[in-house]
């Protein structure tokens, strides 16, 4: 099963079966979808962006200083993991990781991979998480746990943390009326790294550089969507989205 974390709500929240659903839209700039108890609220705007990931072409990277060369992506503070069963699936992965087509399988092997006894986040290993193949290793650039779900013909998102299939989709969790609970899906923002974020030279969400897609993210990024929310709150929104 898929692990959906944000860092607010329990996973089991995100797979609950609709009970009654009904788009109405809240305002110019957002979309309502009722599953059951929970409220989804979609960012339009963002679903209808042509936001796109530029890593390994033209990404700048997370750091203080734009950094395209260094190819880290987003991965420079590691990657959060959302609890003890996602640890667990990823350690697990991790041991079948073919050593020549993950750099760092030496320095797991050794010193282990996670930052911690309390296994909750992904070591830093030379300015970036322990899973980066940096540029110009044999066995490709990129996230190893990304290239092996694709050496074994399955979906990246089955394979790699929440937190980095995720982004830039960020779900915010918050208490509603008579019991339910609003879920507001966005794109995320510089504000959301923390005090990271205040250091960041560039964040990709922002300007234009991302934004050049020839599909819109509710298509692009349709199955990271239909992940999060599932898959009959998808398809509604999709049609909303596209209909109009």
């Amino acid at each position: 099963m898929i692990a959906v974390c944000d860092g607010s709500a329990p996973a089991d929240q995100h797979h609950r079966r609709a009970n009654s659903r009904s788009v109405v839209p809240m305002d110019a700039g957002m979309e309502e979808v009722h599953e059951g108890e929970t409220l989804w609220r979609f960012d339009r705007d963002f679903l209808e962006s042509r936001w796109t990931c530029l890593w390994g072409r033209g990404c700048l990277g997370i750091g203080a200083e734009p950094a395209e060369h260094l190819g880290l992506g987003c991965c420079s503070v590691g990657a959060e993991l959302c609890d003890v069963d996602e640890a667990r699936m990823i350690a697990a992965l991790a041991a079948t990781l073919d050593p020549a087509r993950f750099e760092c399988h030496g320095e797991v092997r050794e010193r282990g991979m996670f930052s911690d006894g309390a296994r909750n986040h992904t070591r830093v290993v030379d300015g970036a998480c322990i899973f980066l193949n940096r540029p110009g290793f044999a066995g490709g650039a990129g996230c190893a746990l990304h290239l092996a779900a694709i050496d074994a013909g399955e979906p990246p998102i089955d394979w790699k943390p929440s937190v980095c299939w995720q982004l830039p989709i960020r779900v915010d969790w918050e208490p509603g009326a008579d019991d339910t609970e609003v879920a507001t899906v966005r794109r995320w923002t510089r504000r959301d790294w923390g005090i990271e974020g205040e250091e960041m030279a560039w964040c990709c969400t922002e300007g234009s550089l991302a934004y050049v897609s020839d599909r819109p993210v509710i298509d692009s990024l349709g199955a990271e969507l239909k992940a999060i929310v599932g898959t009959e709150v998808y398809v509604e929104l999709r049609h909303r989205i596209t209909a109009q």
